[in-house]
């Protein structure tokens, strides 16, 4: 299988691209800047990512993402700027990585589509605060299952997943689980992901989560 994960310099996106490849497949990692630099907020980079990877690709992993208004405050906090830079990479950026290589995944044999989004995204977790975030990832939620809907024709699968409350940069020292167990339980969810799954919103571990 060849894979591409957006977002893999460290985290969830260094362990799953890390395990794929251990497995055998052809795994294309990126990172912001370096040998596989794409910044998800310029067309450019991301045409020009498309451009240099021509070949029929299986498995495309959205996995960039910010969090960038921790511990903002309500009436003074949360500028318009930290807005805009989360939607461009938690949104703005998965679609224009898939957009790009939709050639590639119209050719993979099947192609198919993970994005990893949040359960902070789900109108069914509403305790309050990170809005920008929470917002983001309630947006790349929708996108996703739209992406199904539209890609069904081609025979594209698409799947949005909740990696758990990971040991991360950004989940915290304190958060449940450990990177490993995120990717090993994520690569599982991939695996099963079908035409008759797609537009799915699953947990880590396989549970179905709320929209």
């Amino acid at each position: 299988m060849r894979a591409i994960v957006i977002g893999a310099s460290r985290g969830i996106g260094q362990e799953l691209a890390a395990r794929l490849q251990a497995r055998g497949d052809d795994v294309i990692g990126t990172e912001r800047e370096g040998k596989a630099g794409l910044d998800v907020t310029d067309p450019v980079s991301v045409g020009a990512f498309s451009a240099a990877h021509p070949e029929p690709l299986d498995l495309l992993v959205c996995n960039a993402g910010v969090y960038l208004d921790k511990l903002q405050d309500l009436d003074k906090g949360y500028p318009a700027a930290m807005w805009a830079e989360t939607f461009a990479v938690n949104v703005t950026g998965v679609f224009l990585g898939v957009q790009a290589l939709l050639p590639q995944l119209r050719a993979g044999q099947p192609g198919k589509i993970a994005i990893i989004g949040s359960q902070m995204g789900s109108d069914t977790k509403a305790p309050g605060g990170s809005f920008i975030y929470r917002a983001s990832k309630a947006a790349a939620l929708n996108l996703g299952r739209n992406l199904a809907t539209d890609l069904r024709a081609d025979g594209i699968s698409v799947g949005i997943y909740h990696p758990g409350w990971v040991q991360t940069d950004m989940g915290g020292a304190a958060a449940d689980i450990t990177v490993a167990d995120s990717a090993a339980g994520l690569i599982e969810r991939f695996d099963a992901l079908s035409m008759d799954s797609t537009g799915c919103f699953l947990c880590w571990d396989g549970r179905e989560h709320p929209y």
